[in-house]
């Protein structure tokens, strides 16, 4: 049977390329961030010698406020009206408070006791992804509406991956840095991995707040105006109904329910939460088994081994994501993510193989079929979101990017949060005692070993499953398209002949 032909992007819906590299410089602050703030939190244990299970909740307490301030700065940011734009304000000011509160946090007085470092660390990662989302809600949102084409979304979306996984170049290196004493030591001029990660949050944040104000600077907001109209004609049909609070609050609750009854959006969060929670949870597993397993309890030689498979693993990304791009405009972002998604559980079955003590150079031959599960899911998933919020347009009359945004993320989160808090726990159940060394029982070896590869198997899996029958295809896309078009008094979007917004 021969294929339906396909709609060329025209070239008003096309992003320019600097363009799409400076909302690149966005996912780079975000990734780095995440980065950082996941794999630092091994020195509070191997460092300061903290219990697994609270470190892992320090992973997820913090995050718990998200699922207040992510939608709430979503509604923020779909409603503001200022000469800046809906976005920019808040992705500049967001990522200047967050690299200021991310370079304290880890600033953490010597000497103190677990409770002090709990709390301490507990109230500081609150302020810090408080800041984390003025940056992130606003950023996501922009990306959903720089074009109205189901491809260039795509494109799009590649390109701010590719360029976002430079952070899980450098990011695998962490571990090393704090350990290795060459960059950050303590105040007698020794090797500290405490002392190392205050230096290395320092850089961070420098890096990121330099990076995430290039996005509120040179980006603009192509369905402002589209936007504008629509909160104008929603507070008329209000007015005098309530006072502005009453009704903004309204308007809140209402944008929140119609997201979550979206049950296409529902499918992306459900296989996003799946496969990025099946991938964090085992993320510090990882560690332990190339370190006490793979090593023999070799911090620094563990370190060197995980440092070598995690950068292959990134650069392997940076070829994946442009495969997934270039495949999901050929067959469809949904089956470009069973492709993806399936290369990725191969090379999680294939860590029980290759992360073998007796040729520790095996650790990278997983690392570039990994590479798909996460390089796929950030390269299709945004685009079938932003295909999400036309449909979501057609029906509310309303732009709500920002809510979508904010929810969807806030299920990443969610799914690192719960995977931090659950991976100490596991951790402890498996038996690990730091204590040990490289004298761990073998019944936790092979625990460690069996949680590394076999639960994001578990997980990417089912996350197969609740995509298959996710609605919005490439027709359906443009067809939506057309309707909104024709709405807003224009006609020929779908061949191109005028631009959306």
């Amino acid at each position: 049977m021969t294929p339906p032909a396909r709609i060329q992007t025209a070239s008003e819906d096309r992003i320019r390329f600097a363009h799409k590299l400076a909302y690149g410089a966005g996912a780079f602050v975000n990734n780095l961030w995440a980065a950082a703030s996941g794999g630092m939190m091994i020195v509070l244990n191997l460092g300061l010698g903290m219990n697994p299970a609270l470190v892992g909740l320090l992973g997820a307490l913090p995050r718990l406020t998200d699922a207040f301030t992510d939608p709430l700065m979503g509604f923020i940011s779909d409603n503001t009206q200022s000469r800046w734009g809906r976005r920019r304000p808040y992705i500049f000011g967001g990522a200047i408070a967050a690299g200021v509160l991310f370079a304290i946090l880890w600033q953490l007085p010597a000497g103190r006791s677990e409770t002090f470092y709990f709390v301490w660390f507990l109230v500081g990662s609150i302020l810090f992804y408080m800041g984390y989302t003025v940056f992130a809600t606003p950023w996501v949102a922009l990306g959903y509406e720089l074009t109205p084409d189901y491809h260039e979304r795509t494109r799009l979306m590649g390109t701010q991956n590719f360029v976002g996984q430079l952070a899980y170049v450098v990011s695998p290196w962490f571990l090393w840095i704090m350990n290795s004493g060459y960059f950050f030591r303590d105040a007698a001029g020794e090797p500290d991995q405490v002392a190392g990660a205050a230096g290395l949050a320092i850089l961070v944040a420098l890096v990121a707040m330099g990076l995430g104000v290039v996005p509120g600077i040179f980006l603009r907001e192509r369905m402002r105006s589209v936007a504008a109209a629509a909160a104008a004609a929603a507070a008329e049909e209000q007015k005098g109904t309530a006072g502005a609070f009453v009704r903004n609050l309204r308007e809140f609750f209402s944008g929140f329910g119609e997201t979550l009854r979206s049950r296409p959006f529902l499918k992306l969060c459900v296989a996003t939460f799946l496969v990025f929670n099946g991938f964090i949870l085992i993320s510090s597993f990882q560690f332990y088994v190339i370190i006490y397993y793979v090593c023999g309890g070799s911090q620094t030689e563990g370190a060197k081994y995980a440092g070598y498979a995690g950068t292959v693993g990134a650069l392997c990304t940076f070829a994946v994501v442009v495969f997934v791009a270039w495949l999901g405009t050929r067959i469809g972002k949904r089956h470009a993510f069973f492709v993806s998604t399936g290369v990725s559980i191969i090379g999680y079955g294939l860590k029980w193989i290759c992360y073998n003590p007796s040729h520790p150079w095996l650790v990278v031959v997983p690392a570039p079929l990994l590479a798909f599960g996460l390089g796929g899911l950030f390269t299709l998933m945004p685009s079938m979101v932003a295909d999400v919020v036309d449909t979501d347009e057609l029906k509310t009359h309303r732009r709500r990017e920002g809510m979508y945004g904010s929810i969807f993320w806030w299920t990443v989160k969610l799914g690192l949060s719960a995977a931090l808090a659950g991976g100490g726990y596991l951790l402890n159940a498996t038996g690990f005692d730091v204590a040990f060394g490289g004298d761990q029982p073998a019944r936790t070896i092979f625990l460690l070993r069996l949680c590394d590869a076999g639960i994001p198997m578990v997980a990417s899996a089912v996350a197969i499953w609740a995509v298959a029958t996710f609605p919005i295809t490439e027709a359906r896309a443009y067809e939506v398209r057309r309707e909104l078009e024709r709405r807003r008094g224009r006609v020929g979007a779908a061949d191109g002949s005028t631009a959306a917004g």
